[in-house]
């Protein structure tokens, strides 16, 4: 029997949806050639059965491939296009309201909720004028938009904002080593007095190396 298998070739080809799918599966097998089965299943859209019937070659092969996709590390996907609606990147970070801030800070390192600080993230683009775009105002609720978003953008996006952290200055990154673990209350504060990117990108920080995400 012929197998017709197409193998995305970017992670613009990968959704969200389908990368939580995989963690979950990931979570409960310990079997490497039956995860390598779902990886193929999930991600290049073939039914299980089928799958099994692929040379073990080919199979490692495909599976080394999308591998060294998530092993890259994306420029900041800036637009993408979602059920023919333009999605921008937060044009401008430093004015996050505290609300979104609050939303930023809790879900950017939780894979089951993730969808929600992208949603914070990127939004649709309301205006538009060359290289500059307004963006439309965060609404609760919208999340679930974003599950089937590019994993580029995803992963571009959380390795943005990590690299904000490398701009620092040795004396800001030994400030943000001192930040850990302070609480979400004492976040609030800062934000109010107006030191609010310092303790952002410190939650940043933890929550990247939790993630368990390459930072080399």
């Amino acid at each position: 029997m012929k197998i017709d298998i197409t193998v995305p070739n970017n992670l613009n080809e990968i959704t969200l949806r389908q990368y939580k799918h995989f963690l979950k599966i990931q979570k409960n097998v310990d079997d490497e050639k039956f995860l390598n089965a779902k990886i193929i299943e999930i991600f290049c859209g073939v039914k299980l059965p089928h799958v099994m019937r692929l040379k073990v070659t080919d199979t490692e092969l495909i599976v080394k491939t999308l591998t060294e996709m998530f092993e890259q590390k994306p420029r900041l996907l800036k637009h993408f296009k979602l059920n023919g609606v333009s999605y921008g990147f937060h044009p401008q970070l430093d004015d996050l309201t505290l609300g979104e801030y609050i939303d930023l800070d809790t879900f950017i390192g939780d894979w089951e909720n993730i969808e929600k600080a992208m949603a914070v993230l990127y939004r649709p683009v309301v205006n538009r004028l060359k290289d500059k775009y307004i963006i439309e105002e965060y609404k609760l609720g919208k999340d679930d938009l974003l599950l089937d978003m590019p994993m580029e953008a995803v992963l571009s996006s959380i390795f943005f904002l990590w690299n904000l952290g490398l701009d620092l200055s040795e004396a800001m990154m030994k400030y943000l080593e001192k930040a850990e673990g302070q609480t979400l209350t004492k976040h609030h504060n800062s934000l109010l007095n107006g030191d609010g990117t310092t303790q952002f990108l410190a939650s940043l920080v933890e929550t990247l190396q939790d993630m368990k995400i390459s930072l080399n």
